[in-house]
């Protein structure tokens, strides 16, 4: 699993018109892959590390501070474009094995006490953000 993470202080997903997640203030949003041999174990291992990792303001975690997460799903991290000039997405894993995997995610990072936004599973979203830094890292489990 891949997550392209940045500390915000803001986010949303709009879908149709409809925001569907929000997060107010400061907190993370989580951009996740899924690749085909990506296991509800990563999930479980990319949740605790996104709930753990200090990227908060003075060192902090989201789990030290009670930050939010806006979770969603992006089949294009795992997009190749070193060939040509069309990017393929052969190492994407299928909607049918994603969307569980990005749910676990989610439901782990719950289980460990966290507040989490969604976004809607392959549809067309519009994600808005506050980027604070600007600060982006990328997680790989």
């Amino acid at each position: 699993m891949r997550a392209v993470v940045q500390r915000v202080d803001g986010a949303s997903v709009v879908v149709a018109g409809e925001t569907v997640g929000e997060i107010a203030g400061e907190g993370l949003c989580v951009l996740v892959g899924v690749t085909h041999d990506d296991t509800p174990e990563k999930a479980a291992q990319l949740a605790r590390k996104l709930w753990s990792v200090r990227v908060l303001e003075d060192e902090k975690s989201c789990s030290d501070v009670n930050a939010p997460l806006l979770v969603i799903s992006q089949f294009t991290l795992y997009g190749d474009a070193r060939k040509g000039r069309r990017p393929t997405w052969n190492a994407a894993a299928p909607g049918p094995v994603a969307e569980p995997l990005v749910d676990e995610v989610v439901a782990r990072l719950r289980d460990l006490g966290a507040r989490v936004e969604t976004g809607r599973f392959g549809a067309d979203m519009r994600v808005s953000l506050t980027n604070n830094g600007p600060f982006t890292v990328l997680l790989e489990v």
